[in-house]
């Protein structure tokens, strides 16, 4: 396919692509803004002799296009106010609204213009005989390389690899598989894929040595998405081992859809980054075959999915695969026309770096989204095929004893573990009858080791499963997380006489030696004012 023309940002379209708007009285940006935020639009006015208006030709557009923006200065009331005629179905009129509210805000309500991609090409060497690189291919993938670099600082594509599968192909396609690994050093971030575990691993980690295969990315993806989530642990545990492992990414965290959703996490001190998706496929490697032809591949470039997936984000990674740089090179064709389309129509700063620096970046953006918060595989379709065969629902409770602590849980427990039909969990070597998964530390240990407690067994549908942490009571952090693993969980709670209880834990921890409790009198942890030392104020609080 041939690239994108230049004459994009002189307003000349092909013709499967959609007309751009004609705007009138868009947003003056002549006038001074009081604060320097809020002269950073999305929209790059490039047609400042038309009063703002972006066109193609001279003539009335109808139908989703037509729209009026009006600018209010407030000069009435004292309100400045943007007032837009129209709907918001066109890709120009939403970046007309983000910029809207920039303005006015005076920057307070306004995105970052830096944007930063990077491309993963899955499994270099994997595909059948007729569909994979050949020498032409390989240099075109550098030749785009070298025209994205010149518009993206940073940008190389980031080469996957299984060297179980070199020189798989026809006597021509192993030559591009022999030109690929010749210019290694022109894609420095190569990461590792693996197809199975240590075995695997070490066997693509000794192809790398031997081919000069840069191995110090510390980035890696799973094929078809499994074991990064739904987590499998022994595939964290393999990366950490094998290839020490610090990056990842996936589509699926919490769900494929919808897509400005997906969130990033950090288990196993492996960085798990959100994947966006570019429309391209392992079965896309015609434009003739592509689903809804070439019109709607240009759609989601020039405005569309992939445009507007760029702009919401502010760092993004995409998943292209082998057969979408040979053949009709769709890859290359599309993220070279929507990095042109970008530069063209917004003020969007693009850049790329390897993903080690794209990872840290991200929770530096979004610290929040370091702790993950596990969901029930088995409530998404996609989530339960990734997961393991060996694993089932039936593993895990169906209600929880949540406590409070001293008010006879224990023996609760134990009397609901006589029931035949009733089953609690094995008991835990450090906390006893308590798993204490959803309030610490034992939560980041991830779903496996919470359902390792809960032995599978021949007849799980007629048992009820439960648990007993009498802690999760005043857990902070327990509500959402049991929820997100257990929606339709029931809850148990045992409620008794406040000043009984608080007295009866006043007597548990002088047993267990709390010294605060042994050097203050219960009323006097009881009426402790909050100037009090805090030591004092934790043991009131509980």
């Amino acid at each position: 396919l041939p690239s994108v023309n230049e004459l994009f940002c002189a307003g000349s379209f092909n013709s499967s692509a959609s007309p751009p708007a004609r705007i009138h009285s868009a947003i003056n940006r002549k006038k001074k803004k009081k604060k320097k935020e809020s002269s950073q639009s999305l929209l790059n006015d490039r047609d400042q002799s038309h009063s703002n208006a972006v066109r193609e030709r001279d003539k009335p557009l109808t139908g989703p296009y037509w729209i009026f923006i009006i600018q209010d200065h407030g000069r009435y009331d004292g309100i400045q106010r943007v007032f837009f005629g129209g709907g918001l179905r066109f890709w120009l009129h939403n970046l007309l609204l983000l910029d809207s509210l920039s303005y006015l805000s005076h920057g307070q309500l306004s995105l970052s213009l830096n944007r930063m991609i990077l491309v993963d090409v899955d499994d270099i060497f994997v595909g059948e005989k007729g569909t994979r690189l050949r020498k032409d291919d390989v240099m075109a993938l550098l030749a785009t390389q070298q025209r994205i670099q010149a518009l993206v600082p940073g940008f190389k594509f980031n080469l996957g690899f299984s060297g179980k599968y070199f020189h798989h192909g026809t006597a021509e396609e192993n030559l591009g598989d022999d030109m690929l690994l010749e210019n290694v050093d022109r894609y420095p971030h190569n990461y590792e894929n693996v197809t199975h575990l240590q075995l695997d691993m070490a066997l693509n980690k000794q192809f790398a040595k031997d081919h000069g295969i840069p191995t110090g990315s510390g980035y890696s993806v799973s094929p078809h998405h499994s074991g990064v989530y739904p987590v499998h642990e022994g595939l964290y545990e393999a990366w950490k081992r094998v290839w020490n492992i610090k990056v990842t990414s996936t589509e699926e965290y919490p769900h494929l859809r919808p897509a400005r959703l997906r969130r990033g996490f950090i288990h196993r001190n492996i960085m798990v980054l959100p994947r966006q998706t570019c429309g391209l496929f392992t079965h896309t490697i015609f434009i003739d075959r592509y689903p809804g032809g070439r019109e709607k591949l240009d759609k989601s470039i020039q405005g569309g999915e992939l445009f507007q997936t760029i702009v919401h984000n502010p760092i993004n990674i995409f998943m292209t695969h082998m057969s979408n740089y040979g053949n009709d090179r769709l890859a290359l064709y599309t993220f070279e026309s929507v990095i042109k389309f970008i530069q063209c129509w917004t003020n969007l700063r693009l850049s790329s770096a390897p993903p080690l620096q794209l990872a840290e970046r991200y929770f530096q953006l979004y610290p929040e989204e370091s702790d993950p918060v596990w969901g029930n595989p088995c409530d998404d379709l996609r989530h339960q095929k990734i997961w393991s065969k060996n694993k089932t629902c039936d593993q895990l409770p169906r209600f929880l004893v949540i406590g409070p602590q001293k008010t006879g849980t224990t023996a609760l427990y134990t009397f609901l573990s006589i029931h035949p039909a009733i089953s609690s969990n094995l008991p835990s070597p450090d906390t006893f009858e308590e798993i204490q998964f959803f309030n610490g530390k034992n939560y980041y240990k991830g779903l496996d080791w919470y359902m390792s407690f809960f032995p599978a067994s021949k007849n799980e549908s007629s048992r009820y499963l439960f648990e007993k942490s009498a802690t999760y009571f005043d857990g902070e952090l327990v509500p959402r997380r049991a929820h997100a693993l257990l929606p339709r969980a029931k809850l148990i709670t045992i409620l008794l006489s406040p000043a009984r209880r608080a007295y009866s834990w006043y007597q548990h921890t002088r047993v267990h030696g709390d010294p605060v409790a042994n050097n203050y009198s219960f009323h006097s942890v009881i009426t402790a004012s909050d100037t009090a030392p805090k030591p004092l104020r934790d043991l009131r609080n509980r």
